[in-house]
């Protein structure tokens, strides 16, 4: 199977089994981008595809498929796509609540999807961790922590700096490594950590790619994350998770692996999926405590 998708997210991809070609959609986001993706299109006529899955309800996702003229073109009805998918199928939110389901309902005949179709791997190369570790002069104890403080989506899914600082010095206290990973957008906020970790969370946010993150979360003993993509990433790799959510909901888009735990704090207007918190208070993460994570961190280990 071959993959069509933007270039940042490619090294998940590559580390897919199962996967073969990942081809790049280099379109800006929110851009319509015509002759970008008619020239994709033309490169995509060029392989002989048979069927292509659309796994995006935008208009602009289905352009490139159309102009490749591939045969099956299948996804759910969307934003008026019916003259560029010929197979397309209604969704039925309430029978598939969780995004993945949604996706592997797209696959012929698959029916209901099964809980062990829906969890994903990533196979990292022999030696990639301690090639990345020598390459940022990083040494670790016996026990890893990484932590994960971003959220590209908005500050409602992330947990305050100052509970990530907590939990970092409280795992330090116990001989831990803690490492913060992130984008370049998230080294402002691992810098905060650091800083109020006393120095214990060591801030790479900024000074790894996508590759190099994967790499590193493959060593990781445990991996504290927002819902966020390196989240997904951390349970593909099969790596014991605490989950934290805020304005999003497990139920849709929980991490797919076995040694997870969400932690959520229930109050009234949660999960309300808003990038900022509208009433200012953002109690659905403020009040998740760093104890919670410790404990549940605490829980692997028995």
């Amino acid at each position: 199977m071959d993959i069509l998708a933007p270039p940042w997210v490619a090294p998940v991809f590559e580390r897919m089994p199962g996967v073969g070609k990942v081809i790049p959609a280099p379109f800006a986001h929110g851009k319509l981008d015509l002759a970008g993706r008619w020239h994709v299109g033309r490169i995509l006529k060029t392989q002989g595809y048979r069927n292509a899955y659309v796994l995006p309800n935008s208009l602009k996702s289905a352009l490139p498929i159309a102009f490749a003229g591939i045969p099956n073109r299948i996804g759910f009805t969307g934003e008026s796509r019916y003259g560029l998918l010929n197979r397309r199928l209604t969704l039925n939110k309430r029978a598939l609540p969780r995004m993945v389901d949604r996706f592997l309902a797209l696959a012929p005949g698959t029916g209901q999807p099964s809980p062990e179709d829906a969890v994903p791997q990533l196979h990292v190369a022999k030696g990639a961790f301690e090639a990345i570790c020598h390459r940022l002069g990083l040494t670790r104890n016996e026990r890893l922590a990484v932590l994960c403080p971003g959220a590209e989506y908005g500050p409602a899914k992330r947990w305050p700096p100052a509970h990530f600082a907590e939990l970092a010095r409280k795992l330090a206290d116990e001989g831990w490594t803690i490492w913060t990973i992130g984008s370049g957008k998230d080294e402002e906020i691992g810098e905060s950590i650091r800083a109020l970790s006393d120095g214990v969370a060591i801030n790479l946010c900024g000074r790894t790619r996508l590759a190099d993150a994967i790499d590193l979360l493959s060593g990781a003993d445990v991996v504290v994350s927002n819902d966020s993509g390196l989240m997904h990433v951390a349970a593909a790799l099969d790596k014991p998770l605490v989950a934290l959510f805020g304005s999003s909901s497990p139920e849709f888009t929980p991490p797919l692996a076995k040694r997870v735990t969400i932690l959520r704090n229930p109050v009234p207007c949660s999960p309300c999926f808003a990038r900022t918190c509208r009433y200012g208070h953002l109690d659905c993460l403020t009040q998740l405590t760093p104890n919670r994570a410790l404990e549940a961190i605490q829980a692997f280990l028995l």
